[in-house]
């Protein structure tokens, strides 16, 4: 009897976490309390009265019964509110497409307008079209919740708890307040703006335009670590977009090609981008901001796409400044994120016989979710001739390009996130190198020469992390020179209780958004907080990241970094990284 009951004490912990890490319903907690209480009653009545097929029923009846409770707490599927539990609004602003009103953070110091809308959902007909104006509406807009993320694979809420347990240690145990799982839709093409309270018409409050990451697959542009509530505080405003994902915004077709009027196809997130920018120009002089002072910031796949509009010919004007964290598609030939046009069009090709369609109109008529499991082929910015006359490399050689200054840099462990379930020995290592360098590869192992295998997995670490984001790092560095544009690089190294220097943990620092009661950082972590986002607020203001943070000298050599640390300072690239970097010149010559 007692052992029964253990185990059976034992299962109804392991329910419960599992509903909570599916972030199922509280009603969920309440309902297997009922169930395992009834089953503990009934099996014991059985065995009591020497009924053991009673206890054999019982065990069915609960496992049907907690397969039930299961489903019917499964988490709902709603918008994020922009500031959960604020009613209080902001005043009216009218912009070109209507009046909107936005809401106020609990402490009184910023207005968030979520959800306004830059194009109109390109869905039915407009799928796979350049984004079109938005229709105007009458009345005022309540702008209070952030729109659906673009349309995107989405994994059970399990998958992302244990992300948060395993690769960010930040996860929130029995918070039933995101008891819920966020809208997905092709609708998507709207645009959030931060700004400090009581900002105006003429303020000319300078701007920072945010593009989300996620391999051009993923992603929100309402994620905490990147959101503008705290640095609207020092008198910038910050705008961020949803764009097209995956097979919806990155698709290249002939057909396609074709009907466009100006003769493009595979760029359709890129357009998206565009047009937000335009949204910019045309609207946020209404609530305070300046037009003509407005930077470009992204992050990983957002960061390519920084890369990309910084030499596209729609983008001329529509920026001033570029901030490009880990990733760029600078080198002849990006290792992520990009593909010529001819690629792109096969790719397309067999993206279109997968999902068995044999023309267009077939595309259009399926469902968004037939087509989500494309994403993982069709999510690489496309040299068009039309978003991108040329490749990146080539464009900067010539000296067309559209910043005037380039904040950028990457993590000291960019690939932990990427290769953590992976281990590497001596024998895999060499394996590894061959296989990518091939006739380069002993010029390699002439700079890394593992001893044992902990040192191969090491050295490994650092050749995957340099070959996607560093390298590509040097070699915007280097073409920024070369055209005599002011650049200033970082390497972000500062560890600490949550993900680290792993690729995307610079951006709550850069951000300031570490959390106030967050026991993962510390004091020192806090402190290069303030001075990396102090760095970033004089770069959007005043297009130079050295003015408080006066030992941040340009990076004329390519090979100079402001470190952000334990310690923060300037330092030179290892002679082993250098080694590496020639390697890789040579590999893309």
């Amino acid at each position: 009897m007692i052992a029964r009951r253990i185990i059976i004490g034992i299962l109804f912990i392991l329910f419960i976490l599992l509903l909570e890490l599916s972030s199922n319903t509280l009603w969920g907690v309440f309902l297997a309390g009922a169930v395992f209480a009834g089953f503990i009653l009934f099996t014991e009545i059985g065995v009591s009265k020497g009924r053991p097929f009673v206890a054999v029923i019982s065990w069915v009846i609960f496992l049907v019964a907690l397969v039930l409770v299961y489903i019917v707490s499964y988490p709902p599927v709603k918008r994020v509110k922009a500031f959960e539990g604020s009613k209080v609004k902001t005043d009216v602003v009218e912009i070109s497409d209507g009046k909107v009103t936005g809401v106020v953070n609990k402490d009184g110091t910023c207005e968030l307008f979520a959800g306004i809308p830059y194009a109109k959902a390109p869905v039915g007909d407009l799928r796979w079209k350049e984004p079109q104006d938005p229709d105007k509406w009458d009345g005022v807009r309540e702008c209070d919740t952030f729109a659906p993320m673009s349309m995107q694979p989405r994994n059970p809420s399990i998958y992302y708890s244990l992300a948060q347990i395993i690769g960010f240690h930040d996860y929130k145990w029995f918070d039933f307040s995101d008891n819920y799982m966020p809208e997905v839709s092709e609708d998507a093409l709207y645009v959030n703006l931060w700004r400090p309270t009581g900002a105006k018409v003429g303020d000319k409050l300078p701007v920072l335009v945010y593009i989300h990451g996620g391999s051009l697959q993923t992603g929100q542009p309402w994620y905490e670590d990147y959101r503008g509530e705290n640095l609207v505080k020092d008198g910038i405003i910050v705008v961020n977009m949803g764009y097209r994902l995956g097979v919806y915004g990155f698709l290249a077709l002939d057909e396609l090609a074709n009907e466009s009027p100006s003769g493009t196809t595979g760029n359709y997130g890129l357009l998206d981008q565009i047009k937000a920018l335009e949204w910019v120009r045309d609207n946020v002089g209404y609530f305070g901001g300046d037009p003509d002072n407005v930077t470009l910031a992204g992050e990983s796949a957002g960061a390519a796409c920084v890369s990309a509009l910084s030499v596209s010919p729609l983008a001329k004007g529509l920026f001033k400044r570029t901030v490009l964290e880990s990733s760029t598609v600078a080198p002849i030939n990006p290792p992520h994120s990009f593909r010529l046009l001819d690629e792109a069009l096969s790719s397309g090709r067999r993206a279109m016989e997968k999902v068995g369609a044999g023309s267009i109109s077939d595309l259009r008529a399926l469902p968004a979710k037939a087509l989500t499991g494309l994403y993982t082929s069709e999510h690489h910015i496309t040299v068009d001739g039309y978003v991108l006359p040329d490749t990146p490399y080539n464009l900067y050689k010539k000296g067309e390009y559209n910043e005037e200054a380039i904040f950028h840099g990457f993590n000291k462990e960019e690939s932990a996130a990427f290769i953590m379930f992976t281990k590497t020995d001596i024998e895999s290592f060499r394996r590894k190198v061959k296989d990518y360098f091939g006739d380069l590869a002993d010029d390699v192992f002439a700079v890394y020469d593992p001893s044992d295998d902990a040192e191969a997995d090491t050295m490994w670490s650092e050749i995957y992390g340099a070959v996607f984001f560093d390298y590509p790092h040097y070699c915007l560095n280097r073409l920024a020179v070369e055209n005599g544009i002011p650049v200033h690089e970082y390497l972000f190294s500062k560890t600490n209780g949550r993900l680290g220097c792993w690729h995307s943990g610079e951006e709550v620092y850069l951000y300031a958004n570490i959390p106030s009661d967050s026991k993962l950082y510390d004091a020192n972590d806090r402190e290069v907080m303030d001075k990396m986002s102090r760095a970033l607020l004089d770069f959007v203001k005043y297009g130079d990241c050295s003015l408080t943070l006066k030992e941040w000298k340009q990076n004329t050599d390519s090979i100079s970094y402001m470190n952000f640390g334990d310690e923060i300072k300037m330092i030179t690239e290892s002679e082993r990284k250098q080694a590496l970097y020639k390697i890789l010149d040579e590999m893309n010559s």
